[in-house]
């Protein structure tokens, strides 16, 4: 009896335990943290105004940002070193595979080292997914205006179920896997601009939902929700990115470098629609030394996250962008809890004095976090 009455007691632990874990209102989240299962907003004090709570809230954060380190797993330990290389030509008599996916499908399930997958000039009408225990696999072009990966989904297209594929499946190219890098390739999807108020018509020319990626001198080409920075700390330096609607998305913690952002809307578009739905999330984008041009009337951002955070840095604009900058995504509540700003951005679009009263032009000191690789840990796993 006494036996019974040990392993009794040892169920009933494991049963309260059970309870406190879904009796818990918070779940763990792909960034530091936990992210509660609802996002409680907090009244505005009494004694102050909203825009006055909003700035409290933002050197708050700022000062928050400046002091973390962001590494969403443990310390990056990047594998720089190509233990093989592969190469991808549409002739067989040149290449080791005709199709990038193959390349990638006879990988080991479980890949360990450092791949590169040299994909020779030509255009690949091919849908590629890499799975997510793929890691340490490198994308080399032969340049981004010769080495083409194209397809055609929409968010509203059928999946292989029978139901529709949404904005996630809807990538041309989607990785998984942490620890990826792509280099002087396109990456296209290739459906044109909706009209204004289409449903459906999201369509990912790329998406990484995996920690710890670089793309130098990659073009991301699509229209609504091109570049789907989905979760993960990114690095992208001179890309080439463009879009009408949503084109640069997610939740990620990524910095843009020396990138050139084009408008192709017909009407109004968005840069940015940053998804940061929790205080405790630390991502968000930083865009630095970038240029915007194109067409259209053209928002930096729109507030797709409650808490959405995005910041322009020494970038040039072009006269498309829209005087208030920044939309709140229909929801005012959410003027008090996004984190907009600007410094030292030049250009006929640049002027602070249109901008929206709960966006910012930052001073030297709240800008500093967002100006290096620190900003995303980049000194654990990028070599320059």
């Amino acid at each position: 009896m006494p036996e019974n009455r040990h392993s009794l007691a040892s169920h009933l632990i494991v049963v309260v335990v059970l309870l406190l874990l879904l009796g818990s209102r918070t779940s763990l989240c792909h960034t530091k943290g936990l992210r509660p299962g609802r996002s409680a907003r907090k009244p505005v004090p009494q004694n102050m105004t909203r825009v006055q709570y909003s700035e409290q809230q933002f050197m708050k954060w700022v000062k928050f940002v400046g002091s973390l380190n962001h590494s969403i797993f443990k310390t990056a330990k990047n594998k720089l070193s190509p233990s093989y290389t592969l190469t991808v030509d549409k002739n067989p008599a040149y290449g080791d595979f005709t199709s990038i996916q193959d390349a990638i499908d006879s990988l080991p399930s479980i890949n360990p080292v450092r791949v590169v997958i040299k994909v020779h000039a030509g255009v690949y009408t091919e849908k590629v997914s890499i799975p997510q225990f793929k890691s340490y696999i490198t994308i080399e072009g032969a340049g981004a205006a010769k080495t083409i990966v194209q397809w055609g989904d929409t968010a509203d297209m059928p999946g292989p179920k029978g139901q529709h594929m949404g904005t996630y499946g809807s990538a041309t190219f989607g990785v998984n896997s942490p620890f990826f890098i792509a280099k002087n390739i396109t990456f296209k999807n290739t459906t044109p601009v909706p009209k204004p108020g289409a449903v459906g018509k999201q369509a990912v020319a790329f998406r990484i939902s995996a920690d710890t990626a670089a793309f130098w001198g990659c073009s991301f080409l699509g229209a609504q929700d091109t570049l789907y920075d989905h979760l993960g700390r990114h690095y992208y330096k001179d890309c080439y990115i463009e879009g009408s609607v949503d084109f640069i998305f997610g939740n990620g913690l990524s910095l843009f470098e020396s990138c050139h952002v084009h408008a192709i809307a017909l009407n109004i578009g968005a840069l940015t629609a940053q998804g940061r739905s929790s205080m405790l999330e630390d991502t968000g984008f930083s865009f630095l030394k970038c240029k915007v041009t194109g067409s259209g009337a053209l928002y930096l951002g729109r507030a797709w996250g409650p808490f959405s955070r995005v910041v322009f840095a020494y970038t040039w604009m072009d006269d498309i962008i829209i005087p208030k900058g920044w939309y709140n995504w229909g929801d005012p509540g959410r003027e008090m809890t996004v984190f907009y700003g600007q410094y030292k951005c030049i250009g006929p679009g640049a002027s602070f004095a249109g901008r929206v009263s709960w966006s910012r032009e930052l001073t030297d000191e709240e800008a500093k976090p967002f100006l290096s690789l620190s900003f995303i840990d980049g000194s654990e796993w990028i070599k320059m």
